[in-house]
C-alpha cells in the first residue's frame, strides 16, 4: 500500500523525477518509512546517502522507471517466505560477532575500501579492525566469508589490501560486471573497460 500510493502518482501530470522529489522533500522533513521505502525503490542506484552536514537523504532520481505496483507486491511476497523465520538484531558488528558460536557462519559484507566509503560515508570504517574480528571469530571455531574489493578497470587494477597471511583459507573472483561508483561518476555513458571483480574470502 504505502510504495503504491507514491508509485501511482508517477502518470501524464507528474512526472517520475516531480514524485521523486516530492518525496524525498517529505521525507527529509519528516523522516518515515512509507517514504523511504519508495525512495528506495526509485533513486539512483539504489544506493540510499545522507549528507553529512544535516542528515538529508541526498540521493538523485534514478535513471529507471520505478517498478509497477504488481511487481513490487510479488517481491515483497517472496522476501516474506524467506525471511520469516528471521530475527533481525540492529547491532555493532562487533557485538554480533561476540554472539557466533562454533560452527556458526557470519558473512561480512564492509565498505569497500576503494570505492564504497564514498557512497556510505564510511571512512572511519576499519578494515584492519575487523580482520581481527576474524580471526578471534576463526578460532573459536567460526565460519568467516567475507566479500571484499578484488580488481577494477577489467582486471588492469588490482585492489592491494592489508588481509594478513593465512587468515583465509580460500579466495574466489566474482565478477560483477560494470562498476557501481562509476555508473554514478559517467551518468549513463559507456562504461568500457569498467568492470570489476569482487574478492570472496573464506575461512574454511
Amino acid at each position: 500500500m504505502w510504495y503504491n500510493e507514491r508509485r501511482k502518482l508517477i502518470n501524464g501530470k507528474f512526472t517520475k523525477e516531480q514524485v521523486y522529489k516530492h518525496i524525498q522533500t517529505s521525507y527529509n522533513a519528516n523522516p518515515n518509512g512509507a517514504d523511504f521505502l519508495f525512495l528506495s525503490r526509485a533513486c539512483y542506484g539504489g544506493v540510499i546517502r545522507f549528507r553529512k552536514a544535516d542528515g538529508f537523504m541526498s540521493t538523485p532520481c534514478g535513471a529507471h522507471t520505478p517498478i509497477p505496483q504488481e511487481a513490487f507486491a510479488k517481491r515483497v511476497d517472496v522476501w516474506y517466505q524467506r525471511v520469516k523465520n528471521t530475527e533481525f538484531i540492529h547491532c555493532d558488528y562487533k557485538e554480533a560477532f561476540a554472539m557466533a558460536k562454533r560452527g556458526d557462519l557470519i558473512y561480512c559484507d564492509p565498505p569497500y575500501s576503494y570505492s564504497q566509503t564514498i557512497l556510505y560515508g564510511a571512512q572511519s570504517f576499519s578494515l584492519v579492525e575487523l580482520f581481527e574480528e576474524i580471526a578471534k571469530a576463526k578460532i573459536r571455531g567460526v565460519y568467516v566469508a567475507l566479500s571484499i574489493d578484488g580488481n577494477k578497470k577489467s582486471g588492469n587494477f588490482i585492489c592491494e589490501l592489508p588481509i594478513p597471511d593465512g587468515l583465509f583459507a580460500r579466495e574466489k573472483l566474482v565478477d560483477i560486471g560494470a562498476s557501481m561508483l562509476k555508473r554514478f561518476q559517467m551518468e549513463g555513458r559507456e562504461l568500457i573497460d569498467e568492470d570489476v571483480s569482487d574478492r570472496l574470502l573464506l575461512t574454511y
